[in-house]
């Protein structure tokens, strides 16, 4: 696997090796081996997946401490700009994103760690999108920020005016109105 790193240090985009044939292709979608060495040691103990329709906008979630989440996520059929925000008080990139298009013909990962709030927008008819976490989710722990926040400058490719949100996706609030419960001098994953 390929780590490309992007501008917000340890948010990286993994670009599997392809092996592809007359019959069709073969890659390692995650191999924990290579994932200590290349990204960061870590322990995935939860995989999800969702199916959603064009214009779906899903996000920006995180969870409070102590049930934080590291996500390593995929889609598998379709395509999603996915984006990861810096919402660690401190961090000299607060309120800064990493976008990425994932679709089932480039097989891009998007790892994003944790003290980032996560979302994503559905570009094609449909898509199905994988995520492994590496904690258990707690509902208590939820928390967000306003998807359509015009102030973080996040391009969803998709019209935000007839986005699909959930009823709880826009009652989160605007970065501006948000206390971060992430502090940038404080190592999360300990």
């Amino acid at each position: 696997m390929e780590v490309i790193k992007t501008a917000i240090d340890g948010v990286v985009i993994i670009e599997p090796r392809i092996f592809r044939d007359e019959r069709g292709y073969f890659f390692e979608s995650f191999s924990q081996r290579e994932f200590d060495e290349k990204v960061m040691p870590i322990h995935f103990v939860q995989d999800n997946e969702s199916q959603s329709s064009y214009g779906v906008m899903r996000g920006l979630h995180f969870q409070r401490p102590p049930y934080t989440q590291s996500k390593l996520v995929r889609c598998v059929k379709g395509a999603v700009l996915d984006v990861a925000v810096d919402i660690r008080k401190g961090s000299p990139t607060y309120g800064q994103h990493v976008a990425v298009e994932l679709t089932e013909e480039n097989h891009r990962q998007f790892f994003v760690p944790r003290g980032f709030a996560h979302g994503f927008a559905v570009l094609s008819e449909t898509a199905v999108f994988q995520y492994k976490c590496d904690n258990f989710y707690a509902p208590e722990s939820d928390g967000g920020i306003q998807i359509c926040d015009d102030s973080l400058g996040i391009d969803w490719q998709v019209p935000t005016d007839n986005a699909i949100l959930s009823p709880k996706d826009v009652k989160h609030p605007l970065l501006k109105d948000f206390n971060s419960p992430f502090d940038f001098a404080v190592n999360l994953y300990e």
